[in-house]
């Protein structure tokens, strides 16, 4: 099994859930707009409050109904409306069924609440909560006694952190924010960018690439000629074996993970569970048997883990020797396959 098969893989069936939140005007419409703009051809359910803030290119819409947006590129975006579990059955009931499902959470809510009732369908496997965040205005909020206690719920709700519109503070803001965000949520992992760019590794669901991610949202007149190259910010690194894992080292190494490790996932085979899937995002992480209700890895496949972290940072030989610390059976010598390259 390839690492590209073990992404494809690696939710044993069940749908992806991505939830994304943060405060009103930290940019989750410019996020939302470059998932349904550059989908990579996988079928999205997009779930929101308000239609009205995607400002979907009429050219993406095929129909709309009362509450469903039908886009030609397969995706498609259900209306919240006042029951969000009702929304939920809709589109996991629909055919063909959606690739990933992403909820915008409102901007006044507890986007950790909104991936609990997500994760109440057993057809539903949580890829992360993403939190974006407006650097020039969040310190503000977060001491505004009326304001403060949302603010800082969606900050600990967080899988990742997009510091965005990092472009409208000076570098001394900038600094003086990390080092604040380190006493509130110490830990958490943080993108800083503009115009909502995040690198299509860190998400679950496809975003943009650097050579579509320069745009914004409709009516935008920034300059985007100076965004980063993702390649010179994130790296990924790969293991491909036909080793045995313990169950218990896994989990260890998931209360433990070495630095710089944002996301590890994969399919691995293990003494206790038999085929497993391995889930890392952020702060928290989780091992479970494969789903009995979906087929079987081939008897002859390998098990396979993706890592991405930072360029630089990723701690690619501490996670690999906790990898082969945790082994039961280690794998034969013509077995192992690692790469590591920009994600």
């Amino acid at each position: 099994m390839s690492p590209h098969e073990a992404h494809a893989h690696s939710h044993g069936g069940r749908i992806p859930l991505t939830v994304i939140g943060g405060f009103l005007g930290t940019g989750k419409t410019t996020l939302l707009n470059r998932l349904l703009e550059n989908n990579d051809g996988r079928r999205l359910a997009v779930l929101v409050n308000d239609f009205g803030a995607i400002n979907v290119d009429a050219a993406l819409v095929a129909s709309r109904g009362v509450d469903t947006m039908s886009l030609q590129n397969g995706c498609v975006c259900c209306q919240i409306g006042g029951d969000l579990t009702d929304a939920l059955i809709r589109v996991i009931g629909s055919v063909p069924r959606p690739d990933a499902i992403v909820i915008e959470a409102s901007g006044v809510s507890d986007p950790w609440r909104i991936a609990q009732v997500g994760l109440a369908d057993p057809a539903l496997a949580l890829d992360g909560v993403v939190v974006l965040v407006d650097v020039a205005s969040v310190r503000e909020q977060a001491d505004d006694p009326l304001l403060a206690d949302t603010v800082r719920r969606q900050l600990q709700a967080a899988d990742l952190l997009v510091l965005n519109q990092c472009d409208r503070v000076d570098d001394a803001s900038l600094a003086a924010l990390r080092v604040w965000l380190d006493a509130e949520v110490p830990g958490t992992p943080r993108h800083e960018t503009r115009f909502a760019e995040v690198p299509a590794a860190l998400l679950g669901a496809p975003l943009a690439s650097s050579g579509h991610g320069n745009r914004c949202a409709p009516g935008c007149t920034h300059d985007h000629d100076h965004a980063p190259h993702h390649g010179d910010v994130f790296a990924t690194w790969s293991v491909t074996d036909d080793a045995i894992y313990r169950a218990d080292a896994l989990r260890d190494l998931l209360r433990a993970m070495p630095a710089g490790v944002l996301r590890l996932k994969g399919v691995v085979r293990t003494d206790r569970l038999g085929w497993a899937v391995l889930q890392f995002a952020g702060r928290h992480g989780s091992l479970r048997a494969w789903s009995p209700q979906d087929a079987a890895p081939d008897a002859n496949a390998d098990s396979a883990l993706v890592a991405i972290g930072a360029h630089g940072r990723l701690a690619a030989q501490a996670l690999e020797a906790a990898l082969k610390a945790a082994h039961s059976i280690p794998p034969s010598p013509a077995a192992p396959r690692r790469h590591e390259s920009p994600a």
